[in-house]
């Protein structure tokens, strides 16, 4: 299987292609060199650069991720570059469209992109200028639909995100065996554990103060990670992360994907009914296309408290049954539902 670089690695290349091309416009660039530290040298491919005006140019690659079932295979990155006279030279990344924003309204261009930038691209700038990068991708906001940025504070696009710049096949087996390394490590570090599902659960954990020495990524494999997490000794077990996602463990679903099972307006229907909410709300719940929907019919006619106390209730009766059933322990489950922005919808 080929291995492939993530979404950063391009879209700096592409900022490099477009430097190069200001510096010397009639030079056909081809490739040009990156420096991914750890991972070394490597030449990645220019789909097209060109000069706009004497301080003004545009450089664009093409996504290729390797053998991963990743979206953004194909997709093109533009970096459209302007030099500015400064008084120490810098780097200023920005997001344009197809680039996602996070809730705070900054843009979704994490530490990797950053630090490849800064290594990259600020040896080529002339003394005293400064470069403003506004990185596009223009069948960004497409594709993001596609995915559940949304559910984990980015909105609008895609994002520069990756802790890696090489970008290596993993199966399903390899990608769960990470998690588990990671939860046996942190095991031996503390009893109280606390499992989080994506961006926006790991941004809730941190707001409330749990150590990183505590904090497990399970993505869907909430299960699998519940039982290992008992047999290696843990006492309690903190669960943080979307109610979408969470709220389906109220159900007996402990493999979260929706490949597997959903559920979710079905799980949020009997909890209304259970809160004795009124059967015209009941019946909206029904007909709603997705959790936030129903998260937002809830809070408008103030039931959400009521529904997702039950919820939260159901979610740590159910993890502690399925741990008993194939542990025969007993382990303190607590929940805290986030929504999409990272902000608390209720905890036990």
């Amino acid at each position: 299987m080929k291995s492939g670089y993530t979404l950063p690695v391009f879209a700096i290349a592409a900022a490099k292609a477009a430097i190069l091309k200001l510096n010397n416009p009639r030079e056909n660039i081809n490739f040009v060199s990156l420096d991914l530290l750890e991972s070394g040298q490597v030449e990645i491919a220019i789909a097209q650069s060109a000069p706009i005006d004497e301080n003004t140019a545009l450089g664009i690659t093409i996504s290729d991720p390797g053998d991963n079932l990743d979206l953004t295979a194909g997709t093109p990155i533009w970096a459209w570059l302007k030099l500015e006279a400064a008084e120490d030279s810098e780097i200023i990344l920005e997001a344009g469209e197809g680039l996602g924003r996070t809730i705070t309204g900054e843009p979704a261009i994490y530490k990797l992109a950053k630090t490849l930038a800064q290594v990259n691209l600020l040896p080529l700038l002339p003394a005293n200028t400064s470069a403003r990068i506004k990185f596009i991708l223009p069948e960004g906001r497409s594709l993001a639909t596609r995915t559940s940025n949304a559910a984990f504070g980015i909105l609008e696009g895609l994002a520069l995100l990756g802790t890696r710049a090489i970008s290596q096949p993993l199966s399903v087996e390899d990608k769960l065996e990470e998690f588990r390394a990671d939860l046996r490590a942190k095991a031996i570090l503390t009893k109280d554990l606390v499992f989080y599902i994506g961006a926006n659960g790991y941004q809730t954990a941190q707001k409330m103060g749990f150590s990183g020495s505590q904090l497990v990524q399970t993505a869907n494999w909430i299960g699998v990670m519940l039982i290992e997490a008992t047999l290696l000794g843990a006492t309690s077990i903190t669960l943080v992360g979307y109610h979408g996602k969470l709220l389906k463990l109220a159900g007996g679903i402990f493999n979260t994907s929706s490949h597997l099972a959903d559920g979710r307006i079905d799980i949020l229907t009997r909890a209304a009914v259970h809160a004795n909410l009124p059967i015209a709300i009941i019946q909206e719940i029904e007909r709603s296309p997705t959790a936030e929907a129903v998260q937002t019919l809830l809070t408008s006619n103030g039931y959400d408290q009521a529904v997702f106390q039950y919820l939260t209730a159901q979610i740590s009766q159910k993890a502690k049954t399925y741990i008993q059933k194939y542990t025969g322990q007993d382990v303190e489950i607590k929940v805290f539902l986030c929504d999409r922005h990272s902000q608390l919808v209720l905890g036990s």
